[in-house]
């Protein structure tokens, strides 16, 4: 069984931009020790569900769109961390990631200079995004992010954070982003948290939004739980035409 090889874990793919100079994780928040352990048990369960969904097997391609370089906390790069053939998988970012290819065997780094993907056409059979999505802008940013995953490969799992999660985990700030948005980010500008406010570094969705940006092909849409609250969305998307 595959979820036998897990250790401990990892997460957060990057966006589709460089990222500036912050705490972008929050890891100095004096909260983080709790994100670090509601993220992590989120990530356990992504994992299993990729497994469950997809049935990898050691000659099947993935590509693990958003890493990072990150590997000193242990909720990031959580799939290359536990997923026993990283020989067949691919990686690639705006960040330059390519320290992942020496701490997983056999991984092929490539770096996001445009924007599509580095990739041909159907170069992969799964296609992987772990909480990018949220990061690369407006809607029709996201439209264009979920296509390009679906032009590479002839699936897709996604998981981005479900905006009623009561915890919003960038900014480590309860149920202030229920609020409609325009007043969510106001506030957010008062506290001091403007790199969050701004739409092109977080734009929270809900199952009625992601459904509308979901590219042709059969996709199913699914709330993952966390601690009794629904906390991510789930997208497993394959295309009409399978080879």
């Amino acid at each position: 069984m595959l979820t036998e090889q897990m250790r401990e874990p990892a997460v957060s793919p990057a966006p589709l931009r460089a990222r500036p100079t912050i705490d972008y994780f929050n890891a100095r928040h004096p909260l983080h020790a709790v994100k670090q352990r509601v993220a992590l048990r989120a990530r356990r369960r992504m994992y299993q569900r990729v497994i469950e969904l997809v049935g990898p097997t050691p000659q099947t391609r993935i590509v693990d769109v958003g890493t990072t370089p990150d590997l000193e906390l242990p909720y990031n790069n959580f799939f290359e961390r536990w997923y026993p053939y990283t020989n067949r998988v691919g990686a690639c970012s705006v960040e330059d990631c390519s320290n992942l290819e020496a701490h997983f065997p056999g991984l092929c780094f490539r770096r996001i200079t445009g924007r599509q993907l580095p990739y041909q056409d159907r170069e992969f059979d799964l296609a992987l995004s772990f909480a990018v999505l949220e990061h690369v802008g407006a809607t029709e940013n996201q439209r264009r992010f979920l296509e390009e995953l679906a032009r590479v490969a002839d699936a897709f799992v996604l998981y981005t954070p479900y905006r009623y999660f009561p915890m919003e985990m960038h900014t480590v700030l309860p149920v202030l982003h229920w609020l409609p948005v325009r007043w969510h980010r106001a506030l957010l500008r008062r506290l001091g948290m403007s790199f969050w406010a701004d739409e092109a570094n977080l734009n929270l969705l809900s199952v009625r939004s992601i459904r509308r940006l979901v590219p042709p092909g059969r996709a199913d849409v699914h709330l993952l739980w966390t601690a009794g609250w629904p906390s991510n969305l789930e997208v497993y998307w394959r295309r009409h035409d399978p080879r």
